[in-house]
């Protein structure tokens, strides 16, 4: 059986296949149009994420520059309210029978008791550096009460027990840490752990951490220091009042935690108190 042929004219072979060329031609320049085009679209996107991420560095750079700059002025800010702080300690002295030593050793017994309760390092430095300011308010306690070598009638201790709220006045209103501090101690380093304390009677945990820190570190070096109504007492005799009590001072005026931490560190007190004696 004979096949016919697909076309009975050759020459509509060729123009039939002139058409589908011709129409697979265009199809293919569109898609190059197409693929030409999303190539453009991805070269300008890559472009653009180019000249983002350079504006992010040079963000990045100058954020850096400015947050150098910034820690750098918090640090001199800091400095100088140090500076003033001591000053202000220092005036505070030519009203008070506080030594240098007493101060020194303040702060060496704060941080050692900071540190051992658990304190980071930085916490432990701000205490021991806003410590000192703890009895800043005295100057503006009068004299004759100040300086009085007996003991202080109803009245004069009424001025005494002004001081803490007159020291965290004297240091309030400004956004130091170190200042804040100070005045958080200042205020409350007469508080006690049974409420017994003064100015606001705080109770337990009531008390800032700071002002239950000095308000031992303070106990303990007025024990071993000697006053114009007392002698100084040796580190062993004072060690059994903070633990024991001698009905004046009592171990629950004490954090019980920080007792704890005295235990462990006594005799690191006592070589602190040793080596910076009056």
């Amino acid at each position: 059986m004979a096949i016919e042929p697909l076309y009975e004219n050759p020459a509509d072979q060729v123009v039939q296949l002139q058409r589908q060329l011709e129409q697979t031609r265009a199809q293919l320049e569109m898609y190059a149009r197409d693929l030409r085009r999303s190539w453009e679209r991805e070269r300008e996107k890559t472009h653009k994420l180019k000249a983002t991420n350079q504006q992010l560095q040079a963000f990045a750079k100058d954020l850096k520059v400015a947050y150098d700059a910034e820690k750098q002025r918090s640090r001199e800010l800091e400095q100088a309210h140090y500076e003033s702080m001591l000053r202000l300690n220092r005036a505070m002295r030519y009203k008070d029978d506080e030594s240098a030593a007493h101060i020194e050793r303040l702060t060496f017994y704060t941080k050692a008791i900071a540190l051992h309760f658990g304190l980071s390092e930085t916490q432990a430095q701000l205490m021991s550096s806003a410590a000192p300011m703890h009895d800043v308010g005295k100057i503006g306690v009068p004299d004759a009460v100040l300086l009085k070598g007996g003991p202080l009638n109803d009245e004069e201790w009424k001025a005494m027990k002004k001081h803490p709220a007159l020291g965290a006045s004297l240091l309030k209103g400004t956004p130091s840490p170190l200042l804040d501090t100070a005045g958080k101690i200042a205020l409350t380093h007469h508080e006690r752990w049974d409420g017994s304390g003064y100015p606001q009677g705080l109770k337990g945990e009531e008390i800032p951490l700071a002002g239950r820190i000095v308000m031992l570190a303070d106990q303990y070096d007025a024990l071993r220091s000697p006053r114009p109504y007392k002698l100084a007492f040796p580190h062993d005799y004072t060690y059994d009042i903070l633990l024991n009590g001698d009905g004046r001072t009592l171990p629950q005026h004490f954090d019980p935690q920080l007792l704890d931490v005295f235990r462990d560190i006594h005799r690191d007190l006592a070589a602190i108190y040793d080596h910076l004696h009056d």
